[in-house]
């Protein structure tokens, strides 16, 4: 079992910053990415950011250059620059432990106004 933590998250207009965490408990030796996908109302949950455990870090093409994940496979942390109106969304933290398993954190709301 992996327990995902998350803080962070609110309410920025456009252009402003926002950083979130996740804190990782549990199995941590079975972790082989951790990361941040998100959900806006009516769309699929889509990846932000994700690092693997020798360190290399993917992002969504919609977030390069914004965002930049930090950390380390037990502690992830988002930092997110010039928000956009669409980067509205639930932000739920992500760790993959390999075949199917998957956790995911309780979700924090981040929005973003125009």
């Amino acid at each position: 079992q992996v327990q995902l933590v998350e803080s962070g998250g609110g309410l920025v207009q456009a252009g402003g910053s926002l950083r979130l965490a996740c804190a990782a408990d549990g199995r941590l030796f079975s972790i082989y990415t951790i990361g941040w996908h998100r959900q806006a109302p009516g769309k699929q949950r889509e990846l932000v950011a994700r690092m693997t455990r020798g360190g290399s870090i993917e992002y969504a093409d919609s977030v390069k250059g914004r965002f930049t994940a930090s950390g380390n496979i037990a502690h992830i942390d988002l930092e997110m620059n010039n928000l956009k109106p669409e980067d509205t969304a639930v932000y739920y933290c992500h760790a993959f432990v390999g075949g199917q398993e998957h956790y995911w954190g309780q979700g924090t709301q981040v929005t973003v106004s125009s």
